[in-house]
């Protein structure tokens, strides 16, 4: 695991004073959508399918900051629809930076170059730039060619210029443990992104494409094959061990996606941001008023080929701080990553 050693301790310690305030439910990060606009038309994707008016609205910056705020999660992941095509959305980063909150800008990173100028490099703040698979695969996932061109100029130039620079792969049916292992080197050791991001696509009912969703099983051999040799050691993978177990289904959890809560122009999203049972227009409500048990693989057949991030890499945090075992190997790892 690569993330660097301030973060790590700074999650840490918000997970003990969460343990002594005796909350069960609480934040490790909010998924923030201050739009749903996006210059992309992936097919994986179900945000772009919002009626044309709810396309051309952006969540002003006093808002985007305050249901951060109110949740007091230690770290935001600013998504959408392109979040770059915000016109305000530097102001955002800078605010919440401002506040030391770790900060992912996620970027298909079409229009990455053409905006850097607008952000400022900093310990607190990352482009977290999706990128499927080598050219081919990734032009194909995102419906146009060049898109994986443009985005390792922009990592490339955003390197350069001090950024810390994180990547995300979502991985589907048509993916073999041979193209997993091809783009995770490539990204890696080729362009020395900071820190990876992997997942298994779950299948998202709004979705264009709706065959190449991956099941557990087909998930767990996938990762257990691409780990082979070392592999996950040698990665700078920004997951904790025990979910990266998980994926290769050496482990099983339960989901807590409660911990992953979603805010975008309509509120906070019932259950997670990959289901929508609804919304509510504060934190508390969210987590006070959602019958958290309804949900997870074995309780809604919605969740039954989910083994998203949101849902379980929480899961696998709060099981690491609760073992000195798994507390001492994640340490050991985070502790060599940073060595590198």
């Amino acid at each position: 695991m690569a993330m660097p050693l301030r973060q790590s301790i700074k999650v840490a310690t918000y997970l003990a004073e969460q343990k002594l305030r005796r909350r069960d439910k609480f934040p490790l990060i909010v998924e923030l959508e201050p739009l749903f606009a996006c210059n992309l038309k992936c097919e994986g994707c179900g945000k772009i399918q919002h009626p044309a008016g709810v396309l051309k609205q952006r969540m002003p910056v006093a808002q985007a900051v305050g249901a951060v705020l109110e949740s007091g999660a230690p770290m935001v992941s600013i998504a959408g629809g392109e979040p770059l095509m915000h016109p305000q959305i530097d102001e955002i980063v800078r605010q919440l930076v401002a506040r030391r909150k770790y900060v992912f800008l996620c970027t298909n990173a079409m229009l990455l170059r053409k905006k850097m100028d607008k952000f400022t490099p900093s310990p607190y703040f990352a482009f977290a730039v999706h990128i499927d698979g080598l050219r081919e695969r990734h032009d194909e996932s995102v419906a146009k060619e060049g898109v994986f061109d443009e985005a390792v100029a922009a990592i490339k130039e955003a390197k350069r210029r001090g950024f810390r620079v994180t990547t995300n792969s979502t991985f589907f049916n048509t993916d073999t443990p041979q193209t997993i292992v091809e783009v995770l080197n490539y990204l890696n050791d080729d362009l020395g992104v900071d820190e990876m991001m992997i997942s298994p696509a779950y299948a998202y009912e709004k979705a264009p494409d709706q065959e190449h969703f991956l099941g557990v099983e087909q998930t767990r051999e996938l990762f257990k094959k691409a780990f082979a040799g070392g592999n996950r050691r040698r990665w700078r993978l920004n997951h904790s061990p025990l979910f990266l177990d998980f994926l290769e289904g050496k482990v099983d959890f339960p989901c807590t996606a409660w911990a992953i809560p979603n805010y975008s122009l309509f509120g906070w999203q019932r259950p997670c941001y990959l289901m929508s049972d609804g919304y509510v227009p504060t934190y508390r409500e969210l987590i006070e008023d959602t019958d958290w048990d309804r949900y997870g693989r074995g309780k809604d057949p919605r969740c039954a080929n989910c083994m998203a991030h949101c849902g379980y890499e929480p899961t696998a945090v709060l099981a690491t701080m609760g073992s000195l075992k798994e507390s001492l190997r994640a340490m050991r790892e985070t502790v060599s990553g940073n060595r590198e």
